[in-house]
């Protein structure tokens, strides 16, 4: 069978997640390609330069509800379709989900962490609700482990990417937290542009939301109940690989400048290990 759109944005686009869905049957990897796939053109809207931005935005909505009536107009759309017919995943699921890009339209400032975990429910947690109706859960248990997990995941992501979202006008951090450690927000711009804190103050900051996302991740592994360890490999396959990757950078002094990323290799092995684990789950 030839490859779905869905199945080559999420190929080069994603690599840590095409790892992580490759261990699931077909049917199941060819849904979650597409709810991937939905999830970067949407993102790539704000993100990227002549994306669209909320016209955008509004357009894949339309095309959002096509597909929830089975009357899609777009490949993708045609995808997406299919596949939340066949594990009715909440429409809830991809309304957050274009609701958090959204929110990228404007440079993003968050006040507290409260702020900032809504963006995260919004544009990760909704992301793993939508997942796990894919993998199939028995324990209403599993979707806490889905929402702490995208939280961790999106820390990770925010930590790693100080730099990068600076340089887009976005600053992720909580302002609460660097009014606790002392840092202005333009020196942590500052500091940004050179790739690297400067400062006591900045590192112990970034080890502070560190932390933050550790805890997520601790949180997620002890909501997962045993009956859906097995069910959730793929998604266990990422927090590995996530988790390793926030190890990553801050073994290397919590720079951003080269961007942290795990070889091919290393992920390799990790999603192996953590698939062996995940099937030697009671079923």
């Amino acid at each position: 069978m030839a490859e779905g759109l869905s199945a080559q944005l999420t190929r080069h686009r994603g690599s840590s997640f095409h790892d992580a869905f490759r261990v699931l049957p077909a049917p199941k990897r060819r849904a979650i390609y597409a709810v991937y796939a939905f999830c970067r053109v949407v993102d790539d809207c704000v993100d990227e330069a002549g994306g669209g931005g909320e016209n955008a935005l509004r357009q894949w909505e339309g095309e959002l509800a096509r597909a929830y009536a089975d009357r899609p107009t777009t490949e993708l759309g045609r995808e997406l379709a299919e596949a939340v017919a066949h594990y009715r995943i909440p429409r809830r699921c991809f309304d957050d989900i274009v609701a958090g890009c959204r929110m990228d339209l404007e440079p993003a400032r968050y006040p507290t962490f409260a702020d900032l975990r809504v963006y995260c429910e919004r544009v990760a947690s909704a992301v793993g609700l939508a997942s796990i109706e894919i993998f199939g859960y028995r324990d209403q248990a599993t979707r806490v482990y889905a929402v702490e997990l995208g939280i961790a995941l999106q820390l990770t992501n925010i930590l790693r990417d100080v730099a990068g979202d600076a340089e887009r006008g976005r600053l992720y951090l909580p302002l609460e937290d660097l009014a606790r450690f002392q840092v202005s927000e333009s020196d942590l711009l500052a500091a940004a542009r050179e790739g690297r804190p400067r400062t006591h103050r900045e590192r112990q900051l970034l080890a502070f939301e560190a932390e933050r996302a550790r805890a997520h991740y601790a949180q997620a592994s002890g909501a997962l109940p045993g009956a859906d360890r097995r069910a959730m490999a793929a998604a266990e396959i990422m927090r590995a690989v996530y988790r390793a990757t926030l190890e990553e950078w801050a073994e290397r002094g919590y720079r951003w400048r080269p961007r942290v990323r795990l070889s091919r290799l290393r992920r390799a092995w990790i999603a192996a290990r953590t698939f062996l684990a995940a099937r030697r789950a009671a079923p």
